[in-house]
């Protein structure tokens, strides 16, 4: 039960920073060395999709846990 959580902790972590490489790297947040940089528009979309299956799966253990 603990490794779901972790699984769940991590998909949040790797979304929310795709999210934010994507941002910066399409040059919509300024301010860091990162900003308008071709490679994190390209990887922020990769590490967030990552995120969001790793989340699939822990959901979907969760759920196979509780029933």
């Amino acid at each position: 039960m603990k490794k779901n959580w972790i699984i769940l902790a991590l998909g949040v972590l790797l979304v929310f920073s795709g999210v934010t490489w994507t941002l910066q790297g399409i040059d919509v947040m300024k301010g860091s060395a990162m900003s308008g940089t071709t490679l994190w528009a390209v990887v922020g979309p990769i590490v967030a999709l990552v995120g969001v299956v790793l989340l699939g799966v822990g959901l979907a253990r969760r759920r196979r846990i509780s029933r």
